[in-house]
């Protein structure tokens, strides 16, 4: 009801009356219509849209005809918007554009004027609609109506220089000062301010001196008073008492102006004697004495007996304030004074709060005595309420302290013995003292004392019978709500003795039982907080006895977690799904519990049993997906859970793959985040799995990973192509590692599934969806060793298939001549090729020779790579040629091939510096070559023994470090002709 008073107060405006034939002479001859906000009818009130004479002879630009019909199209839209939605922003956002598109274009004709006037009303007749409708449905105020509102105030504000309407600044300010008004409401000051300070400078273009109308009167002084409040709530405190020493130039003279500006003063005065400070104490003073001068002042210039009633009360009020001012000063004889000018007045007034302050100030100056009297004396006055004799007593006993304990109990025991009090009066006098005194200082032994007070028997007394049921009811709710109170502020040894009190007031028959039930759970609850686990436990199973519930079982699943007892808080959680009043919350909670105590099998045994409820369509605390993570998180903070962890990620998997990728993640940004969560901790188990050399796990994370990547969220991937194809490469990865550390050979079936994978991922690689490249984005592109990787394990598996040595030459081809080709990489995968169990001599051939080109093709060669990778081709070479002259069952010539490779060393050493080359790779190079000419020698093969001997002697010529085996060459290669010369024929020896 208040609410709706200011809310009058506010927006009243009066009726449209529409008794003329043009919009001129309305807006002439009346003020515009608004709505006057009514909870219970809101009448629809709009200006008149007649088509004035003048408005059809006068035709305005086409830039401003335009923009006035998109404006009434945008007011009619408006106009038709249901209150029951939300306002949609793009009507304030366009209203915004056209203010500024019509701004420039000032001044108007003034016909444009009237008509913006009437589209400027009917926006704000509509913004009241959309508040009717808000205020009857018990809501604030939105911040779009505020906007909508000040865009009505704007607009009119352009043309408030109408010709032919009444007061139209003050009409304009008006909405101006409403507007501002509802800003304040939603506590945008800054807002609220500018709109006063407009509102002000529109009626300051308006003399004073000639301003009549009683409304426009009251609203020069609402302004004033209106950014007064905004100043003061912002902190410019010396602005808003400036304001209101300004707002007594417009009291004109009327009782009500004196009252409102009045109490005004006294508002500021209370808000700052609330601060408890002697400074603002003093401020408080001066304000209350403001506001008793102006109760003054209108007491002189009103003459009328029934206007100066109000004047009259309010100055008495503001006595007593000024009494609490000096009281809060601790200037207590000033107290007693005001006191004394109010019972010394017109009526000897004698308000109940005289009483009060006049106590407190004898208590102040340490007159005990004289205060017991005022406490008294407020007994035996029957005119005096409960609640101040209440509040007196909250005093005395404040003030007194523990030896005014048992002096107030008498007198209340007192009161109890000589007067006939009813349960409900006890009650009422108790409930003051019970709620006051435990909401104050020392509120710890404050509440021992109220314990002892509702357990002494003369008031549970009053308590006992059906008539006192009600009464029995509210003390058990009062003594609940304050152990409540204390179990809140974390003082669960008082609120354990004052929920033990309550049950004092809860009868022992079956009715009642649940509320024993639930003073013993919570009884549980406070002595599990101070750890007394056996009393929790003698409770929880009482109240099981009385009520068993869910309620009772989670206790003693919580007191099993106080006592470390991991198995029984199992037991538990097994036992919540039986009871009947279980859900699904429960299991939540129970995970949470578990959390926080660290006991984390619990936890995983609460959220696995919460799994199991979802696909029952109940409804559930959380999300699905907020399950699974959690849980995994908890798996993945405990070492050795790689396995548990994989299996919930299948389960997980399994679910989306049944609900669909935006039902069980969500959609959009949320859903892909949570998508990349669980593909990202595969990632990372998988990695530290491979590092512990847990082959079989790691490939099977990396399978499900590549799943969880290769989810489309909202048809979007966002990249994940690229974690896709390295998650497969892995996996398979992982396969054939295991395959190497156990020794067991992969089966036919598990063959066939890596080379699928593989397919998968070269089709990815192949698809041009993402780059190959070390210098760009790494989101989007594959790093150059996992093109190897997938190389080397997809040539591994090909070994295993039919027409192996085509599909290996032909993917290590396609890898040489790829522009990520590294040579390291490359003598890698012919290593493997010429060592592996089932060897490719053509592929390490090819892959040794595009080394050597690749090396030699850089700006500075690795000579001691290139060495190592010709001893390797004259190793495979000379290998190949015995292999294949052992198949023909013949020597065969000598193949050129392994002559080839020693002649193209000569040639790389050939100009290189002493050192460059390996000296130990030129000695190899050298001595190897020499010893090919023995078996020639042996058989007479002169011209063979002789090229093999001639190589040897060139390459030792370019080894520095072996002159003396080049001496003893040079001296068997002249032995050696000497004897052919000398025989003929070269003879077979030593």
């Amino acid at each position: 009801m208040k609410l709706l008073t200011c809310y009058k107060q506010i927006f009243t405006f009066r009726y449209f009356q529409k008794k003329k034939k043009t919009v001129l002479q309305n807006i002439i001859h009346t003020t515009p219509p608004l709505k006057t906000p009514n909870s219970r009818s809101r009448q629809k009130m709009r200006i008149a849209e007649i088509s004035s004479p003048e408005v059809r002879q006068t035709q305005p630009p086409d830039t401003i005809t335009d923009l006035l019909s998109k404006l009434e199209s945008l007011t009619a839209e408006t106009e038709r918007h249901s209150p029951e939605s939300p306002l949609p922003d793009s009507i304030t956002t366009n209203l915004r554009h056209l203010l500024s598109q019509l701004t420039p274009l000032a001044p108007f004709q003034n016909f444009v004027k009237l008509q913006i006037w009437k589209l400027s009303y009917r926006l704000w007749n509509a913004c009241i609609d959309l508040s009717n409708f808000v205020r009857t449905s018990s809501c604030k105020v939105p911040e779009e109506h505020a906007k909508l509102r000040q865009l009505a105030a704007d607009i009119l504000f352009i043309a408030v220089d109408v010709t032919g309407v009444p007061s139209p600044y003050f009409k304009c300010a008006s909405f101006f000062y409403k507007t501002g008004t509802i800003w304040h409401e939603l506590c945008m000051y800054d807002l609220a301010s500018n709109c006063f300070e407009k509102a002000t400078d529109l009626t300051s273009k308006v003399d004073i001196m000639n301003v009549s109308d009683r409304e426009e009167r009251r609203l020069l002084l609402d302004l004033h008073i209106a950014r007064s409040k905004t100043a003061w709530e912002v902190s410019d405190r010396n602005l808003a008492i400036n304001l209101l020493n300004r707002s007594k130039r417009v009291l004109f003279g009327v009782a009500d102006s004196y009252m409102a500006l009045a109490n005004q003063y006294m508002c500021f005065g209370k808000l700052v004697l609330s601060k408890s400070e002697v400074c603002s104490a003093n401020d408080a003073v001066k304000l209350m004495s403001e506001a008793l001068e102006l109760c003054e002042k209108g007491l002189r210039s009103v003459k009328k007996v029934d206007e100066t009633l109000g004047l009259k009360e309010l100055r008495l009020k503001t006595l007593r304030f000024m009494a609490a001012s000096h009281l809060q000063r601790d200037e207590f004889d000033s107290v007693l004074k005001c006191v004394r000018v109010l019972r010394d007045g017109e009526k000897g007034e004698d308000h109940p709060s005289s009483s009060v302050l006049a106590m407190k100030a004898w208590l102040g100056l340490g007159r005990h005595g004289e205060a017991e009297k005022e406490l008294k004396s407020m007994v035996v006055n029957k005119g005096i309420p409960e609640g101040v004799w209440v509040s007196a007593m909250e005093s005395y006993l404040q003030a007194v302290g523990c030896s005014g304990v048992e002096t107030a109990m008498g007198v209340f025991l007192g009161l109890l013995g000589r007067c006939h009090i009813s349960a409900a009066a006890a009650f009422r006098v108790v409930q003051r003292v019970v709620a006051d005194c435990l909401n104050g200082e020392g509120a710890r032994a404050w509440a021992k004392v109220v314990a002892e007070f509702v357990s002494n028997d003369k008031v549970a007394a009053l308590f006992s019978g059906e008539v006192a049921a009600k009464e029995r009811s509210g003390m058990h709710a009062l003594l609940w709500n304050c152990a409540a109170d204390h179990f809140r502020s974390k003082d669960y040894e008082v609120s354990a003795e004052l929920f033990e009190k309550s049950l004092l007031y809860v009868p022992h028959d079956i009715e009642n039982r649940s509320l024993r039930a639930k003073g013993f759970r919570v009884l549980c609850l406070c002595h599990l907080a101070l750890t007394h686990l056996d009393r929790a436990q003698e409770y929880i199973d009482e109240a099981a006895k009385l009520e068993p519930n869910i309620a009772c079982v989670f206790l003693k699943f919580k007191i099993c977690l106080q006592n470390n007892d991991h198995n029984g808080a199992i037991t538990q959680v097994q036992a919540m799904p039986a009871c009947i009043d279980f859900t699904p919350d429960f299991l939540s909670l129970s995970a949470h519990e578990a959390i926080a105590c660290r006991a984390f099998s619990v936890a995983v045994d609460s959220l696995s049993r919460l799994l199991t409820f979802f696909s029952m369509g109940k409804p559930m605390p959380t999300t699905e997906v907020i399950v699974f993570r959690t849980l995994i998180t908890i798996l993945i903070q405990q070492p050795q859970n790689e396995k548990e962890v994989l299996k919930y990620m299948k389960q997980a998997h399994s679910r989306f793959s049944d609900l669909g990728p935006e039902r069980f993640f969500g959609s959009g940004e949320v859903g892909r985040r949570e998508q990349n969560w669980f593909a990202l901790n595969l990632w990372n188990i998988g990695l530290k799995s491979g590092q512990e050399k847990n082959y079989d796990l790691c490939g099977e994370l990396f399978r499900t990973c590549a799943e969880y990547y290769g989810v489309s969220i909202d048809g979007q991937m966002e990249g994940n192509n690229l974690m896709v194809c390295k998650s497969l490469i892995l996996a398979v990865s992982a396969m054939l590692a295991g395959e190497k550390l156990s020794t067991n050979p992969l089966s036919d079936n598990e063959v066939k599934q890596a080379i699928d994978l593989l397919e998968r991922a070269e089709k990815i690689l192949m698809s041009g969806s993402m780059k190959t490249s070390i210098d760009d984005d790494q989101t989007t592109t594959i790093e150059p060793h996992f093109y190897f990787i997938y190389t080397l394990s997809a040539y591994d598996l090909y070994t295993r298939t039919n027409d192996t040595e085509s599909k290996q030459l032909l993917l290590i081809k396609n890898y040489a001549n790829s522009k990520h080709c590294n040579t390291n990489h490359l003598l890698q995968i012919g290593r493997n090729a010429s060592e592996g169990p089932r060897p490719n001599t053509e592929v390490a051939t090819f892959c040794f020779n595009t080394c050597i080109s690749l090396l030699l093709s850089s700006a500075s060669p690795d000579y001691q790579t290139v060495a190592l990778i010709l001893r390797k081709l004259i190793t495979i070479t000379g290998a190949h040629k015995c292999n294949a002259a052992a198949d023909d069952d013949s020597n065969g010539n000598d193949d050129d091939g392994v002559y080839g490779m020693y002649k193209k060393a000569y040639r790389i050493m050939v100009g290189l510096k002493a050192g460059e080359y390996p000296v130990e790779e030129g000695k190899w190079l050298a001595i190897t070559a020499w010893n090919r000419a023995a078996l020639p020698v042996r058989l007479g093969q002169t011209v063979e023994a002789k090229k093999w001997m001639d190589m040897g002697l060139e390459l030792a010529g370019r080894v520095p470090g072996v002159d003396t085996y080049k001496s003893c060459m040079e001296d068997f290669v002249s032995g050696v002709e000497k004897k052919v010369q000398s025989q003929g024929h070269l003879i077979v020896g030593s």
